[in-house]
């Protein structure tokens, strides 16, 4: 069955996307970086089939996105040092990985671990308030495939393995968020992504990328 399409500016948009989301469905929506895939957390058969449908490798943890920065002390612990890079980069393309709370389960992020963001889009941290402030999200495409910048790419990609797409037009960033694992001295930088690295050393100092540890 082809997913359900509908236009974000449709009046019904919002509460119907929240009705497939609570009844354990998929729901790929536009956020500030590229089309997310999004399931409610604390549903473990919905997020195992976030799993199965994007074809994400198990050892691989699902994102969390917040609503509001406030949101974040219900899922992940902030060390006061690293207050400053929320306070900079939230709402924004920042994601961090932080050591998670009892609450998150383990088929969302299965070791001590999780990875947090607040998205720069309204329209997202809308969608996630009315779902209830907290959704485990990734990028709306098969694994190792090209991220969805538009609604018709979501489709072409997932159109038969979800429930419900809403069109947002095209995703103003169209580049994924940075990484930067704040569980580890220095931090490091997982992936390079919309806050380049130069930023955030301003911010809190010293971080190790990526190509470091290869040399």
């Amino acid at each position: 069955m082809k997913a359900e399409l509908i236009h974000a500016g449709s009046e019904n948009a919002q509460r119907r996307a929240v009705e497939v989301l609570r009844a354990g469905g998929l729901v790929a929506f536009p956020t500030d970086t590229v089309y997310g895939l999004g399931a409610l957390p604390w549903d473990k058969d919905a997020v195992a089939r976030l799993y199965q449908t994007k074809q994400r490798p198990s050892d691989r943890p699902i994102p969390l996105l917040l609503s509001d920065a406030d949101q974040l002390g219900r899922v992940a612990v902030l060390p006061p040092r690293f207050k400053r890079l929320t306070t900079r980069f939230w709402p924004g393309g920042l994601t961090l990985v932080l050591f998670k709370t009892e609450i998150v389960p383990d088929v969302v992020s299965p070791g001590h671990t999780v990875a947090v963001r607040v998205p720069d889009l309204l329209l997202t941290r809308d969608l996630i308030r009315e779902a209830g402030g907290v959704l485990a999200v990734t990028s709306a495409n098969i694994s190792g495939q090209l991220n969805s910048i538009i609604a018709q790419e979501v489709r072409e990609q997932l159109g038969d393995r979800i429930d419900l797409i809403l069109d947002g037009g095209p995703c103003r960033g169209g580049i994924p968020s940075t990484i930067l694992d704040c569980t580890v001295s220095p931090p490091l930088l997982r992936r390079y992504g919309a806050v380049p690295a130069a930023a955030l050393r301003a911010v809190i100092g010293p971080i190790r990328e990526i190509r470091e540890l290869e040399i």
